[in-house]
């Protein structure tokens, strides 16, 4: 539901400042942790937030355009001029229920999402003034981080009875969840793990976002009626038809991406050489980082960190709290091709973190007891453009040489979860392991059944699994209400 642009109140904020005044307006900067203090801490979060005079001066940047252009950079539809001129007005509560009305997650996306590459990059600033866009991502989330102790109203309809069963609690399955929940469904969250969040605890550090963030989220849900089973791996535990015996009209699979993928080149079995989905999981879930832990994970003191994305720095990074001397993340292609944030190179780089980019490692070399001591590095040349646009790069023959390292976490990608398309007759599925959808309805070949996020796209982005989740809810809604 879109707030309309004419009310009374949203009027008289526009023409309380002119059009050019609000131009004039530098974009607010986010206040940060000092970068040694917010290195030597696991759990302490980088960004800051916005103190409420910030925010509201952020806000009146927004021209409140009578065709945002903005939403339509948004995967989930949230109604951000609405929102957005609620903080204006000083309406924290209110900006918060505009926002819950598309997003199940507010605080996290406000933390993580790539606004820059999405909403913030069809801001009319960005697009037709070229200057900074209005910083959505830091209003979102002093939105959602404002917004009362104990929630915001549930906007639910009546319960209808229906169960409907979403397998995974990653944010694909929680926004769906979510939405089939406001409109009367009755919905169980099946994890496979013991907490509830998926990529959100697992994948993403505290430094980025908070474990409180995730729960408190996750408790808006449960407030709205949502049921959560843990230690439940479908396929395994039980099976979709069990689940059908039990009631359920209706499923949708969104397991992720939990596959981790390597290089398959010489060495890569050595000790020390291992995904970056395993180093996170065990110090982020598993709380390694803390030496109360029972859990183990390497500490290196020189550590090569492979990829240039998002979990790239967040391993490096992690990397660096768990005491790391030198920590090295090495990438193919050159930095301004990386696809992590910007936010989140610069955030590396802070906290001292070296980039060797266009390098490629061949191989490992071990030392004696079988634990790696060098990785051996190609250099790399920028070539033609690949399918992404992106320049391909080229191997230079001769160029090899080696890198002291007592500890690889490899960020190069990860594949679907293999389990449950396996366990499901008749699924279908691509070359790739990933489940096949209609695009429109993300429904399988197997009418009751409907996929989204990773499991779907291979590693993809929390807003885009987001938006897979409600366009997967809106179809699974109509088809169980008979409206299609």
């Amino acid at each position: 539901m879109i707030s309309d642009r004419n009310e009374t109140w949203r009027a008289a904020l526009r023409s309380a400042l002119p059009a050019k005044a609000r131009v004039a307006i530098a974009r607010v900067k986010m206040p940060e942790v000092e970068p040694a203090t917010r290195a030597a801490s696991q759990r302490v979060e980088v960004n800051k937030g916005l103190t409420p005079g910030m925010a509201r001066q952020e806000a009146s940047r927004c021209l409140d355009c009578v065709l945002p252009t903005c939403m339509d950079g948004c995967p989930v539809g949230v109604d951000i001029p609405g929102f957005v001129k609620e903080i204006e007005r000083g309406e924290f509560s209110r900006a918060a229920v505009v926002l819950r009305r598309a997003s199940a997650l507010p605080a996290v996306c406000g933390r993580v999402c790539p606004q820059e590459k999405q909403c913030e990059a069809r801001c009319f600033h960005a697009e037709k003034l070229k200057r900074e866009p209005v910083a959505i991502g830091y209003l979102e989330r002093f939105a959602a981080d404002n917004e009362p102790s104990d929630g915001v109203p549930a906007e639910r309809a009546p319960s209808n009875g229906i169960k409907v069963a979403v397998i995974g609690s990653g944010p694909s399955g929680l926004s769906c969840a979510g939405d089939l929940l406001k409109a009367g469904y009755e919905v169980t969250v099946f994890e496979a793990l013991h907490e509830i969040g998926g990529v959100l605890k697992y994948g993403i550090p505290e430094f980025r976002l908070p474990n409180r963030v995730v729960d408190a989220e996750i408790e808006s849900l449960k407030r709205l009626g949502a049921r959560f089973v843990t230690n439940y791996i479908v396929g395994m535990t039980g099976t979709l038809e069990a689940l059908r015996a039990e009631g359920y009209r209706c499923f949708y699979i969104s397991s992720g991406a939990g596959l981790p993928r390597f290089m398959n080149i010489p060495g890569e079995n050595y000790n020390g050489v291992l995904s970056s989905n395993e180093y996170l999981t065990r110090v982020n879930l598993m709380g390694a980082w803390d030496e109360r832990s029972d859990t183990p994970v390497y500490h290196g003191q020189n550590v090569v960190v492979v990829g240039g994305g998002n979990t790239a720095m967040d391993s490096a990074r992690t990397a660096r709290r768990l005491g790391a001397r030198r920590v090295m993340i090495v990438y193919r292609r050159g930095e301004e091709e990386m696809p992590a944030r910007v936010e989140e190179v610069k955030h590396a780089r802070e906290e001292g973190c070296e980039f060797i980019t266009l390098a490629n490692p061949v191989a490992y070399i071990a030392d004696e007891k079988q634990r790696v001591k060098q990785v051996v590095v190609q250099r790399m040349m920028q070539g033609e453009p690949d399918e992404s646009g992106r320049r391909s790069p080229v191997p230079v023959e001769g160029s090899e040489y080696a890198i002291d390292a007592d500890l690889v976490i490899v960020a190069v990608g990860v594949s679907p979860n293999p389990i449950i398309p396996r366990s499901v007759a008749g699924l279908e599925v691509s070359r790739y392991g990933s489940i096949v959808v209609d695009p429109e309805t993300m429904q399988t070949n197997i009418p009751d059944i409907y996929a989204g996020g990773d499991i779907v796209r291979g590693g993809a982005t929390v807003i885009l699994a987001m938006g897979d989740g409600r366009r997967a809810a809106g179809h699974i809604a109509s088809r169980l209400s008979g409206t299609r």
